[in-house]
């Protein structure tokens, strides 16, 4: 038996300290999650971290308990030790099915077992199974992760403690829940049900101990100051190492953050540390680029999430946060403001496109900003993919800014939308929570190769905007290299996968794998802002840091996953697991597992309770919900007749919105729909979606039919066989193309391109504009164009997906996508 833990509606009666789960109320207390402690030893740039998760089973029969939890995004796990009834079972890295296989035979033959997944970059899933009646187990999670940069003087250690409820955009699947939240899978998101743990009852009385340290090492660096940020600590001295502590009584529902100030270093660094074999190693370069750019004109395209998360001291910073950006453009930019929730807005009188960034532009946006409140769900997608058609062609800098809190669940889905998209386009993030989503907000970042910027309240948005309004300026150097004398670089080994820019004051660190002696030097190599060569070079040093290959291994295994997410080949599967196994790093693709010998339980399926998790601080109280929106959501429009009821958020809905609605993107009217409860202004962002198969459920589900498109096909009255045919012919070509980078660009560029507008130019006179199949093959086309015999890996994967998935709808044809196994639901 599973017991759910939901929230309940709020009464006007006094809280009951005894109240809020009734029905799992014991003797012993009612959750089975006592105690979290987490020890951060921090020297130099990079923290080791143990987390000790204490569970404890209050009922008179053996417990299974499930707790979803967050970690950094950036962190590497690289061990997990079950202690239960003075016996030490050290947890093994497997392969994700192999590992579940294994808990799952454990827990069926009687035994203690514990089994650590990740779901997303910072969202993790812990089971501990066959706890006894009364009985302790305790689970120790062994981490490393980097110090990030946020400015030429500053790092921070940030430690999420709750994950935030998140939008769940998608219609329902039938299949079996994916995991043990309280949210429904989709088709968006078909692994909802892992990253949404339930939400305590406010007024509930403390059911978990925090405590938290760090012990702070310089370790040469010359050390300025230490700032908590959103929590109070006492601190200790003794020499050089400094003690950080959190008062005690805290809750876990924020996220912990210590920044360290430093004196700026030199402009370049590049460490090496050899393995212990000395065959290999791992370098670290760090960069900080001096000076000040020459400004350009820019393209660019902000938007602002008004959702229903945003309520409150999040919404009024994002407003200021908005309007600060507008007021550093100049006439000669040209931009636009995107406001969205569950439809899209723009300022009054500056049109559908960009508009020139004058004085009464700017005050136009800056109007718009200020009457806008937090409302609606959270419809990332839509607004990204219109900012990337926005500045797509465009000859000046082209800037997408994106600020919102992140609290979305179809992550993948967006990245493998954008990706090929984004040729070109740099998109930075803020963050703006005090729970963010920091795992979505730093792949996107890191895909548009912008930079992400994370503010946890009001007092932080100045300084932000300070570093915000440096990155979103000219940089000083794009289209960066790494070249190394004397020192042999692992070919795809290097970490972030793309570079990126350089901007003033902000450090890019990079990092990768060497081969044979630890010397050497490595330069960066790029185009200044005035067009000139720019080139930085550092001598290699040698180094003892433990800590560097786990960080750099998680770097990597990151930019693979995500080169997977967008549409990566089937080989990359492999690539991943082999990787994580061999480095001992937690990915996707891995679990870590803890099975003891000794059986305990006579078998019988152990009680089944799901941790609840504190409201995020600064979020409204939760309340009754139905659906697969979060509860935690405000109310979207009205859902059109014969839809089911809609469901009850807080905060209350706001006034209207400041301007008329955007009118929807599609250019066919929009069809009702049961399965989601919001307007149908827009068509639905899964729709014309190169969605990578492994995002779907198994077995394999029909597709839905676009809206707006006639079922059967294209109009009976245009023929349109013998176009199929040519591209038929495409299809089968690249079926039979080598898995190879330049194979793969050569046949898009001088086989498909030209075929498919010969095609296109062909069809025009039979079907009218921006109806389909022309509106999806033109834009294909616009993005095939964009690509060149130098692009990256990531960017001709996801475009050489799509491709094969437009031809194939086209054609009727199957377009042979690589088989994929969800990684939230494998099996060996």
């Amino acid at each position: 038996m599973t017991v759910r833990i939901l929230p309940m509606p709020e009464t006007d009666a006094p809280t009951d300290p005894d109240g809020g789960l009734g029905a799992l109320s014991t003797d012993r207390g009612n959750l089975p999650l006592d105690s979290v402690d987490v020890h951060a030893s921090i020297t130099g740039l990079a923290a080791g971290v143990e987390v000790v998760q204490g569970f404890r089973n209050p009922f008179d029969v053996p417990l299974e308990a499930t707790y979803i939890f967050p970690l950094p995004d950036r962190a590497a796990v690289t061990a997990l030790r079950m202690e239960a009834d003075d016996r030490v079972i050290e947890g093994a890295l497997k392969e994700r099915g192999q590992a579940r296989q294994d808990y799952s035979a454990a827990i069926a033959a009687g035994k203690r077992a514990a089994l650590a997944e990740e779901d997303r970059p910072d969202v993790f899933t812990m089971q501990v199974g066959n706890i006894l009646p009364g009985e302790r187990v305790t689970i120790r999670l062994a981490l490393t992760q980097p110090l990030p940069h946020e400015s030429a003087s500053t790092a921070t250690f940030r430690f999420p403690l709750v994950v935030a409820p998140r939008y769940i955009p998608g219609a329902p699947l039938d299949d079996a829940a994916a995991g043990a939240g309280v949210a429904e899978d989709t088709e968006a998101v078909p692994d909802a049900s892992r990253i949404s743990p339930p939400v305590l009852l406010p007024g509930f009385p403390n059911p978990v101990r925090l405590a938290i340290s760090a012990d702070i090492d310089p370790s040469g660096l010359p050390l300025t100051e230490i700032h908590s940020a959103l929590h109070v600590v006492t601190e200790e001295t003794d020499g050089d190492r400094t003690t950080v502590r959190l008062r005690p009584g805290e809750r876990l529902d924020r996220d912990f953050i210590l920044r360290l100030g430093f004196a700026p270093q030199e402009s370049a660094a590049l460490s090496l540390v050899p393995d212990e074999n000395g065959d290999e190693g791992t370098f670290s370069l760090t960069v900080l680029p001096s000076g000040d750019a020459r400004p350009r004109p820019r393209d660019v395209v902000l938007i602002l999430d008004r959702s229903g998360s945003m309520h409150g001291w999040k919404m009024v910073a994002a407003r200021r946060a908005a309007a600060r950006i507008v007021d550093t453009l100049r006439d000669e930019d040209r931009f636009a403001v995107l406001s969205f929730d569950t439809v899209v807005e723009r300022p009054r009188d500056l049109g559908s496109g960009l508009a020139p960034g004058t004085d009464r532009n700017r005050f136009r946006a800056v109007e718009h900003l200020a009457a806008l409140d937090a409302r609606g769900g959270t419809e990332m997608l839509t607004p990204l993919d219109e900012a990337c058609r926005l500045v797509a062609g465009s000859e000046s800098d082209r800037v997408v800014v994106l600020i919102t809190d992140g609290q979305v669940g179809n992550e993948d889905q967006i990245l493998a939308h954008l990706a090929p998209r984004l040729q070109g386009v740099r998109v930075h993030t803020v963050g703006i929570d005090r729970a963010v989503n920091a795992g979505f907000l730093n792949r996107l970042a890191a895909i548009g190769q912008g930079r992400c910027e994370l503010v946890e309240s009001e007092d932080r948005l100045d300084e932000a905007m300070d570093q915000i309004h440096h990155r979103i300026g000219a940089p000083v150097a794009t289209g960066l290299s790494l070249r190394a004398e004397g020192l042999e670089i692992v070919p795809d080994s290097v970490a972030p996968a793309r570079l990126g820019a350089l901007f003033p004051g902000v450090p890019l660190v990079i990092a990768g794998r060497f081969r044979g002696a630890p010397t050497g030097s490595v330069t960066v190599q790029g185009t200044a802002s005035d067009g000139t060569a720019w080139r930085q070079q550092a001598p290699g040093t040698l180094a003892r840091n433990p800590a560097a290959t786990a960080i750099w291994a998680r770097a990597h295994l990151r930019d693979l996953e995500d080169r997977y997410t967008i549409g990566g080949p089937p080989e990359l599967e492999q690539r991943i697991v082999e990787t994580s196994l061999r480095f001992g790093v937690l990915c996707r693709f891995t679990a870590f597992v803890a099975v003891d010998s000794r059986v305990v339980t006579d078998s019988s399926a152990p009680h089944q309770v799901v941790q609840p998790v504190e409201v995020p601080d600064g979020w409204a109280a939760p309340a009754p919900s139905y659906g697969a929106a979060s509860p935690l959501m405000a109310p979207p429009p009205a859902q059109p007749a014969g839809g089911p009821p809609p469901p009850t958020f807080a905060p209350p809905a706001p006034s209207a919105p400041s301007g008329p609605p955007r009118p929807p993107l599609s250019s066919q009217p929009p069809a009702p729909s049961a399965a989601r409860s919001r307007p149908m202004d827009f068509t639905d962002p899964t729709d014309d979606l190169d969605v990578p198969d492994f995002l779907l459920t198994d077995p394999p589900r029909t597709p839905r039919a676009r809206r707006g498109s006639t079922p059967g096909g294209p109009p009976p009255t245009s023929d349109l066989s013998a176009f199929k045919r040519e591209l038929a012919q495409q299809l089968e070509a690249m079926r039979n193309t080598p898995d190879d980078l330049a194979r793969r660009i050569t046949c898009l560029l001088q086989d498909v391109l030209p075929d498919l507008t010969s095609v296109i130019d062909r069809m025009r006179p039979l079907l009218a504009p921006g109806t389909e199949p022309l509106r999806t093959l033109e834009a294909l086309r616009d993005d095939l164009i964009h690509i060149s015999p130098t692009s990256e890996a990531q960017l001709v994967d996801g475009l050489w997906s799509r491709t094969l998935q437009t031809l194939g709808e086209f054609t009727g044809e199957p377009a042979q996508p690589p088989t994929r196994r969800p990684f939230w639901k494998r099996t060996t």
